[in-house]
């Protein structure tokens, strides 16, 4: 997803959701068990962790703050929200913002929204899907669909 936003021409070129990241030699992130959605067993259901991957351009540069939160379908409830973190983008370059997530409960099954806001303005959102496994194809959980 590509975002702009007139802040100093500030860019969010993608944002990953993943199980973990490590800082690799040379500066590089390695990004373990990226996903779209959540496929579970049953609700409600924690994570231990997981992070959330932002990654901005900014052609004029400048240091920002970055928040990420997760709040449930209406927006009304946040369900986690992380603390603030700085980063610095230099001007023509980039910059990686990391927020991680631990023993994050989702209450129930549906749509929740990941947004992400920079210097306490809201900059991008997008929704993640928390979905029981025996209610993908509209079966109810412990039972089975008899195919004649």
């Amino acid at each position: 997803m590509s975002t702009n936003n007139s802040n100093n021409n500030l860019k969010l070129a993608y944002t990953i959701l993943c199980d973990d990241v490590r800082l690799e030699v040379g500066n590089k992130l390695s990004l373990m068990g990226v996903f779209q959605n959540i496929m579970v067993q049953q609700v409600p259901v924690s994570l231990i962790k997981f992070a959330v991957v932002s990654h901005w351009q900014g052609g004029d540069g400048g240091t920002h703050l970055s928040e990420v939160r997760i709040l449930n379908d209406d927006r009304t409830q946040p369900i986690v929200v992380s603390q603030p973190t700085r980063f610095e983008v230099t001007e023509g370059g980039f910059a990686d913002n990391i927020s991680f997530f631990v023993n994050v409960t989702f209450p129930a099954p549906g749509r929740y929204w990941i947004q992400t806001l920079v210097d306490s303005s809201l900059f991008d959102e997008f929704p993640l899907m928390i979905v029981e496994a025996g209610n993908v194809m509209g079966v109810p959980t412990g039972e089975s669909e008899t195919v004649n």
